[in-house]
């Protein structure tokens, strides 16, 4: 079937309903109005206000109730409904979600998923814009993911609430309206790669770029460019921020001695840093010039009329691969 990326993780939501009379969904209007972009639109209609649960405003208390609810045997997937609204919950995720099987000796496990409309390139307004995975990923007992298009949205949201793991599910919302067509059936029944597992995108031999979410469709269109003008890029999308596929970037990195780390999130402490100090420490015989990074400025995100200079576009991408290339 065609659909949107919001429309695949609605519909791999479905199926968990559907399958699991134990999955529930809980958020702030994400039942009769169907969340703020939509991707939970009729699932309440459909299941019932006892497993689609319209929420109060209050995000400490949607993933404390998560989580009490995850002890007697539930599959909760929580909606936070914006990136910059998750700090309210940041000590129940970090302190209590993320270390309760660690605390029970194995005894006690945390299935909640946590879906988070994250980054920007919508024009939003402050709190509504930011790339918090850093703080996530850092923590151990957390997994942390983060699809790039349609079908990965689909297999990875069913992936994410089927795993005995707390998973934070990071959705780039500017490409919620991205089109493609997804094989569900396909998906369910071949299961598709892993949770963990990183993805070529587009093969290359003279440069590798890393990206994820919302800047993986960037990357891809950097490397058309970078074709146009004679260089061949391989593009990698991470899926996984942890844990962190390094194997598969290391191998295109042995191939191609040059990487260039891209995301939104502002580059000091980024993603990107634990990706460019990991791969030297691997690859450091085999790389041709440093790794580099791409990624926002460090300033709280910018106003939505001056978000097209913060982001990272094809031109910084490709500013950057012109200098790992003349190294």
């Amino acid at each position: 079937m065609k659909t949107t990326f919001a429309g695949a993780i609605n519909h791999g939501l479905r199926r968990a309903l559907e399958d699991d009379p134990k999955v529930l969904l809980m958020g702030e209007d994400i039942g009769r109005l169907g969340g703020v972009f939509r991707v939970t639109d009729t699932l309440q209609k459909d299941f019932g206000n006892n497993r689609v649960i319209d929420t109060p405003l209050a995000e400490s208390g949607i993933v404390g109730t998560a989580f009490g609810m995850a002890l007697r045997g539930f599959r909760p997937v929580c909606e936070i409904q914006f990136d910059g609204f998750v700090y309210p919950a940041f000590d129940q995720i970090v302190s209590q979600v993320a270390k309760i099987h660690s605390r029970t000796r194995g005894k006690v496990i945390a299935p909640i998923t946590i879906r988070i409309p994250f980054g920007g390139g919508i024009g939003s307004v402050e709190h509504h814009s930011e790339s918090p995975e850093a703080y996530f990923a850092h923590t151990a007992g957390l997994r942390v993911v983060s699809p790039s298009n349609p079908a990965d949205a689909y297999l990875m949201i069913r992936q994410a609430i089927a795993l005995d793991d707390p998973v934070i599910f990071f959705e780039p919302k500017r490409r919620y309206w991205d089109k493609a067509e997804v094989d569900v059936d396909r998906l369910d029944q071949d299961g598709g790669p892993a949770l963990d597992q990183a993805q070529v995108c587009a093969s290359g031999e003279d440069a590798t770029i890393v990206a994820y979410g919302g800047t993986v469709a960037t990357a891809l269109t950097a490397a058309d460019i970078a074709a146009s003008e004679g260089h061949s890029i391989e593009v990698i999308d991470l899926r996984s921020l942890s844990p962190i596929d390094f194997d598969t970037v290391e191998t295109s990195v042995r191939k191609t001695g040059r990487l260039i780390v891209v995301h939104e999130a502002p580059v000091f402490a980024g993603l990107g840093a634990e990706i460019a100090a990991r791969i030297t420490e691997r690859c450091f015989y085999h790389l041709e010039s440093p790794v580099l990074r791409v990624g926002g400025f460090d300033i709280p995100y910018p106003p939505a009329k001056l978000e097209r200079h913060h982001l990272p576009d094809p031109d910084r991408i490709l500013a950057a691969v012109d200098r790992s290339l003349a190294a």
